[in-house]
């Protein structure tokens, strides 16, 4: 008898005879029909080192799944790598490449009509574009995390790839010998893995942990160790036995596990991009969740991880200490995690933690105990007020005074804000405004990691605001605000702002506005058009003519 339903196709006898023909061309014999297809969605190219370590991964899921009964099927998926693309034009196809993958994992997967998939990446975009495909397709589906890039080293300090970007503000500012500068830039990035801090690849694999979609202290191991080859090899074997129980995505992604994900994001102090991935892929598995969801979870949930980038600490450091199991083993001992949702395992959240310590590890401060939080409750905020009304996102971590008021200073593109920034013509207390980077204007929301870092860099991190209607890096600190929605392009307030208005940002009353009366703001929508599409051809194009706003997720697939 065949597996399952969706490898029928193969075994229907004379009808089907074509089809079988192919897979004996790639050495199938007649037994394997009875055995479950199963997809392996590599994300491995030697674009970045985020991705560059990943065939090991791929290979060894190969392995395991023929040991353990199945068919391995391979097909790739694409990546575009945001430290390399970003503060340039090809920063735009970063989110796009969120929908690409999504599209091509869920292509292959429902037209070869496959059993089961293990799903393979490392760089940013990878992850939720895996999960968005898993909880469409909804067939059995496990998360492989490439794994985190180990430290650089440089005069007894920590490096990331943000440390990089810093060192451009602080040389440009004078504070940085050229010398040390270049040091810094040879050896932030020591080997392959996804960027070290509690960046956009490392909050993203924590929550797929939480949520139950990968296995327990995968989301933070480093992918040149050889746990991360045993534990991809063991991600296969979990996926045969889903696959012959049943268990799929849907009964998986729930509201409670994503508000499981979401309260470890918040603990750990992970990235703004999060909020945008996880509208999406809710959207993706039908669930209902919004962005006040994300405040919701935030006023209960403290910050207890020290990590980067507004804390000391690197991911490897995380792990040595426990991982993410040992942050969720503290979050449910208080109330804020369900530890009644399934697992791809097969278990619930309580039963995978129950042998985890309660306390974190003595003589160490990389996970406090809940006593002692950095913050009492989470660091993205979501702002709402005249220059947002339906919502953006503010990381407030790390800030001694998370309330400005001040002139803006307003730019039409990255590029020009960039300009102005390395050129010295901001002052602490302006707040930057960078705008037409939204999901349609921009088009794709450039992450602005490179003005936001030169302006850490040049020493006015604390002093000076920036909102755009694009993303920030999960490097990112400061006062910064994104994903403001409506976006210009669509005209969203942020497009009438005038240079030397008065703009406050104020975390602790969640409200970002211009400080113009209504009548003033009704009067420059009159006068204000819309301007050209920056592209009328290709894939930049096609995402901006179905793009959701950020406060949806910035998805392509309809809105319902």
């Amino acid at each position: 008898m065949p597996f399952n339903d969706r490898s029928k196709h193969v075994t229907q006898g004379v009808a089907r005879a074509p089809n079988r023909s192919m897979y004996y061309a790639m050495g199938y014999q007649e037994a394997d029909f009875d055995k479950p297809m199963v997809g392996i969605a590599n994300g491995h190219s030697t674009i970045t080192p985020c991705n560059s370590g990943l065939q090991p991964l791929a290979d060894a899921a190969v392995a395991a799944l023929k040991g353990a009964g199945a068919n391995p099927q391979i097909f790739g998926t694409p990546t575009i790598s945001d430290g390399i693309s970003m503060g340039t034009e090809g920063m735009k196809y970063s989110l796009v490449s969120r929908e690409v993958i999504a599209d091509s994992i869920e292509t292959c997967v429902n037209g070869q009509w496959m059993d089961g998939v293990v799903i393979i990446g490392g760089c940013d975009k990878n992850m939720p574009g895996g999960m968005m495909a898993a909880a469409r397709t909804n067939v059995p589906s496990i998360y492989v995390y490439g794994g985190t890039i180990k430290p650089g080293h440089h005069k007894g300090k920590d490096l990331t790839i943000v440390s990089a970007f810093e060192a451009v503000g602080e040389f440009t500012a004078g504070r940085l010998s050229e010398s040390d500068f270049k040091a810094i830039e040879q050896k932030s990035c020591p080997g392959s893995g996804s960027c070290g801090g509690m960046y956009t690849a490392n909050t993203m694999s924590s929550a797929f942990e939480a949520m139950g979609m990968s296995l327990p202290m995968s989301s933070t191991m480093a992918n040149e160790d050889e746990e991360k080859i045993h534990s991809a090899a063991e991600s296969a074997r979990v996926l045969v036995e889903a696959i012959k129980r049943g268990i799929r995505p849907r009964d998986i992604i729930t509201k409670k596990s994503i508000e499981n994900a979401v309260s470890v994001i918040m603990a750990t102090g992970g990235s703004t991009n999060a909020v945008l991935h996880f509208l999406a892929i809710a959207h993706a598995a039908e669930v209902e969740w919004t962005i006040d969801d994300f405040e919701r979870i935030r006023r209960k949930t403290p910050v207890f991880c020290d990590l980067k980038p507004s804390g000391k600490y690197v991911i490897t450091e995380l792990h040595r200490v426990g991982g993410i199991p040992q942050v969720m083993k503290m979050l449910l001992d208080a109330g804020l995690l369900h530890g009644d949702c399934l697992t791809i395992t097969g278990k619930t959240i309580a039963e995978t933690l129950k042998e985890i310590p309660s306390q974190p590890a003595a003589h160490q401060d990389i996970i406090r105990p809940m006593s002692q939080p950095l913050y009492t409750e989470g660091h993205l905020a979501i702002l709402k007020g005249n220059l947002s009304p339906n919502g953006c996102v503010a990381k407030i971590s790390g800030l001694k005074n998370p309330s400005i008021t001040g002139p803006a200073r307003v730019f039409n593109s990255e590029d020009d804000a960039m300009k102005a920034i390395m050129d010295r013509q901001i002052r602490a207390g302006d707040v930057v405004v960078i705008r037409y980077e939204g999901p349609k204007g921009g088009p794709g929301m450039r992450e602005m990691l490179s003005p936001t870092s030169a302006l850490i860099g040049q020493g006015l991190g604390e002093s000076v605001g920036l909102i755009t209607d694009g993303r920030f890096s999960g490097g990112t600190w400061g006062m910064v605000v994104g994903h403001v929605c409506p976006e210009a392009y669509v005209g969203g307030p942020i497009a009438l702002i005038h240079e030397g208005d008065s703009v406050t940002i104020d975390a602790h009353k969640l409200l970002i506005q211009v400080n113009v009366s209504d009548a003033d703001l009704a009067a420059r929508r009159e006068a204000w058009t819309q301007p050209a599409p920056r592209y009328r051809r290709g894939v930049l194009a096609k995402y901006a003519a179905l793009a959701s706003a950020a406060s949806k997720g910035a998805v392509t697939d309809p809105q319902t």
